[in-house]
């Protein structure tokens, strides 16, 4: 599990901000991704919420050089094994089930399982998991909750996601168990069906700068 981790680590750590995209058509997903990595937000969270979104996580891998594509919302082993056969170099998941960590076994793409409760992040700590998303962050508690984790559950990471925007993310990245955010607020549906792709570079590039 060591050299998963390190993998997914050095993943998250590319920046702050992890933009979490629902792509309703998928000849949007290149010029997207372009936009976001012009603005520092390389590794991109590409949810299975739509029909197009295997067809944009294969565009974006393929094509859009500096991006590390990923894939979200993932509930069962299958999305998972279609997910890594269209590229994706990161899976997410909004909780944990034991087909996931099952089927995650098999594979060298590593899996940011989600986790809401101490006893979710132990039963993965258990399972040699160290990073998870924490899910959905601010409904779930918030960064006072997850700062509360810190101590008795030391040694594990949280990318929060739900209900994080600009005006919270520093809330969140504060906290010393915490390695990055992830967000949708960087790639509005409205700039996306305008193609106003430098608006969503100004976005992405405020994101990272959240990294200082």
């Amino acid at each position: 599990m060591s050299a998963k981790t390190d993998k997914l680590l050095s993943i998250l750590k590319l920046q702050p901000v992890v933009p979490v995209l629902v792509i309703d058509d998928a000849a949007t997903a290149v010029p997207l991704a372009r936009a976001l990595v012009a603005g520092g937000l390389k590794a991109i969270e590409i949810t299975l919420r739509t029909q197009a979104a295997l067809e944009a996580i294969r565009a974006v891998a393929a094509e859009v050089e500096g991006a590390v594509a990923g894939a979200g919302t993932i509930l069962n082993a299958a999305q998972f094994e279609q997910s890594v056969e269209a590229g994706s170099q990161f899976i997410v998941s909004p909780g944990t089930t034991q087909e996931l960590i099952d089927v995650a076994n098999d594979h060298e793409v590593p899996l940011l399982p989600g986790a809401a409760t101490a006893s979710e992040v132990m039963g993965l700590r258990e399972e040699g998991y160290q990073i998870m998303k924490f899910f959905p962050a601010e409904q779930a508690g918030g960064a006072a909750y997850l700062k509360s984790l810190s101590s008795p559950l030391a040694g594990t990471l949280f990318c929060p996601t739900g209900g994080i925007s600009l005006g919270n993310a520093r809330d969140y990245l504060s906290l010393p168990n915490v390695v990055c955010v992830g967000g949708s607020w960087v790639a509005p549906k409205e700039l996306v069906a305008k193609g106003d792709w430098a608006g969503i570079t100004k976005l992405a590039a405020e994101a990272y700068a959240l990294k200082g």
